[in-house]
């Protein structure tokens, strides 16, 4: 097949672009990245010729070489690992727009300082453009198992790459760089000296399960065999979670981290792990210090890599964490396990199932141990994940009270500092037995809200919740050590009985007077509405809108038809504030008057306008505008 020459997309090509002309202060992540891609292109052929016994492919010494050679000034980074098909190099290598190339991008120029741009490299499948930071010319010879021809990929990053087929390209994939000219002001190293190779894989890749050899430094020499030298392997290959934990250093664990979670910030709490007894195995995970782009996307890989008897399995174990510790990353290394273990028979095994509650209670625990010992990292992992963990109280009844024991939450109690639950109960006056909460879009449209006005004159702490999983776990938790979870804007609450404010007399006395003129705006309303009352939560505005005890707030109605699932819709109450100067009027003009048909309007634009103070809007808003202007033009 004759050589064929490609355009990169538009957004490939200023990926490219930045790379050449790199922000990144540390040059030498390429060598990184070059490393892991390798690696995992050794992980893929084992486990490929475990599955399928038949494929044509030696699995007999699977390793990294590194070349240099000084006088060419090039560097190739070579395994003999799974390799690419000629249209696998086209998809993969040639175009990137499935990698999340234009959100990179964005948030690259989005970061503030080097270190917040370092960061963001290996989130998007970008690792092997990293090469040309340090390349004029990157050339790519692959071939994949078990196929007979191979396939090169050369591109100076100007816009094009070429493709063609290479017969004599060995099993795997090796990628040459055509080295730039060394520049240290710009921290762009010597790459073909052995020593600085040697220290760039100590320092990030030394745990690589794959041996990572190079030719030793000097002059070749042939010993009286002639034999020539043998390649000196330049990484330890021991595993850091079989290692005691006083061998390994922090920096050895970030770099493991770095590795696996494809990230370059180190993370925010490591977990170690080891169960002995009838099933061994070990656990190292990692709490990263920021969540990852996709993490609420449908594609986005959750899991940790799962080894057995340190042979690698698979690279994102869904079955080991649940669902809301998607976020978590790291190694899990089982003893008892089969080695061609598939994800369906881990669904069913029962060792798995015992290592999920183990590792689950062990995340949490942790989680709560950083709640007294590292405020700050806490106050760190519960602004990134918090919103992700608290759906584990929807999903993991088992873990419930474990997942609210580090669950805070925004409160009227104080502006900026969260609170927990059991802070929350150790404030509540005597006699009051319900945790108050609201649910909406921000704290200010909260505190904002008519249900809040009561509450803030009494000086009644109230949660502020604004994510859009609080309306669900809310409801399902329903109580916290005896304490109910009640929504200020559901159900009757009569906070002046509790504080003896009002007598029983005086709120029969004005139930009496407004009872014409409620049972009148009920059949008006009745569309809309299912119930008229008098109000004990608004002390400002002239009415609100709730929900009944039992019905789903509109917050969730909404959800529930957003994800396709058709719910009635309840009709809501409206509550009246009998001290509003507006409500007095409106009653006593009811009183008054024997045609109502104005009267009507008045009314229709008061429960508009509660369903407006909430966040809502009216069910038919040209309406609602049209009767507000008329109403106004009167006026004047």
């Amino acid at each position: 097949m004759p050589t064929e020459t490609f355009e990169f997309q538009v957004e490939a090509r200023q990926l490219l672009q930045l790379m050449i002309h790199s922000v990144y202060s540390n040059k030498d992540v390429f060598l990184r990245e070059l490393v892991s891609n390798a690696s995992d292109a050794l992980d893929k052929l084992r486990l490929e010729k475990l599955r399928d016994d038949a494929l044509d492919a030696d699995v007999s010494d699977l390793h990294i070489e590194i070349d240099v050679d000084k006088n060419a000034r090039t560097l190739t980074v070579r395994d003999n690992g799974i390799g690419m098909s000629y249209d696998e190099v086209g998809q993969l290598i040639g175009t990137i727009a499935n990698s999340g190339t234009a959100q990179f991008l964005q948030e690259l120029r989005e970061a503030k300082d080097t270190a917040g741009a370092e960061g963001l490299i290996g989130q998007f499948g970008v690792g092997f453009y990293s090469g040309f930071m340090a390349a004029d010319e990157v050339t790519l010879v692959t071939r994949r198992a078990g196929e007979s021809q191979g396939t090169r990929w050369t591109s100076r990053g100007e816009g094009t790459y070429t493709l063609e087929t290479a017969d004599d390209a060995p099993q795997g994939t090796s990628v040459t760089l055509h080295l730039k000219p060394a520049d240290p002001e710009n921290q762009l190293h010597d790459y073909t000296s052995p020593w600085t190779i040697r220290e760039i894989i100590k320092r990030y890749s030394d745990f690589i399960t794959w041996p990572i050899r190079m030719m030793p430094e000097g002059p070749a020499t042939a010993d009286e065999s002639d034999e020539a030298p043998e390649l000196e392997t330049l990484n330890s290959m021991k595993a850091l979670w079989a290692r005691p934990r006083g061998e390994v250093s922090d920096d050895e664990y970030h770099e493991l981290y770095k590795h696996i979670g494809h990230d370059w910030r180190d993370p925010l709490e490591t977990i170690r792990l080891q169960a002995e007894g009838t099933f061994e195995y070990q656990a190292l995970l990692f709490l990263p210090a920021h969540a990852p782009h996709d993490l609420f996307t449908r594609d986005f890989k959750r899991g940790v890599q799962l080894y057995v008897r340190r042979v690698f399995i698979m690279d994102d174990c869904e079955a080991l964490l649940p669902p809301y510790l998607r976020f978590v990353k790291g190694v899990v290394d089982a003893a008892d396990l089969s080695l061609n273990v598939s994800r369906e028979i881990l669904q069913q095994d029962r060792h798995i199932e015992m290592m999920r509650r183990r590792l689950t209670k062990k995340v949490l625990s942790t989680v709560k141990e950083m709640m007294t010992k590292d405020q700050d990292g806490y106050a760190t992992f519960w602004r990134e994940f918090g919103t992700v963990l608290k759906e584990g109280l929807v999903t993991d009844s088992e873990n419930r009270d474990a997942i609210l024991a580090v669950a805070s939450f925004a409160s009227t109690h104080h502006d900026t500092e969260p609170t927990t639950l059991r802070q929350y109960v150790e404030r509540m006056k005597d006699g009051r037995n319900d945790i108050y909460y609201l649910t909406g879009e921000s704290r200010q449209s909260i505190e904002n809200s008519p249900h809040m006005e009561a509450f803030r004159d009494r000086g009644i702490e109230v949660l502020l919740l604004t994510d859009p999983v609080d309306e669900v776990w809310a409801d399902a938790v329903g109580e916290y050590e005896g304490k109910e979870l009640r929504s200020v804007a559901k159900g009757q609450i009569d906070l002046d009985a509790k504080d003896e404010d009002t007598s029983d007399g005086e709120r029969e006395k004005q139930t009496e007077e407004y009872a014409g003129l409620l049972g009148w705006m009920k059949e008006q309303l009745e569309e809309d509405i299912k119930e008229v009352r008098l109000s004990s939560r608004l002390t400002v505005s002239p009415a609100c809108v709730v929900s009944d005890a039992h019905d789903l707030p509109p917050a969730l109605e909404n959800m529930y038809r957003a994800m396709g699932q058709e719910v009635p819709r309840a009709k809501r109450i409206l509550e009246l504030n009998p001290d509003h100067q507006l409500v007095k009027g409106l009653n006593q003009a009811y009183k008054e008057r024997e045609d109502h048909t104005g009267l009507a309007e008045t009314a229709e634009l008061l429960h508009g306008l509660a369903v407006l103070a909430e966040g809502g809007q009216p069910k038919e808003p040209s309406r609602f505008v049209k009767l507000m202007t008329d109403r106004l033009a009167r006026a004047l």
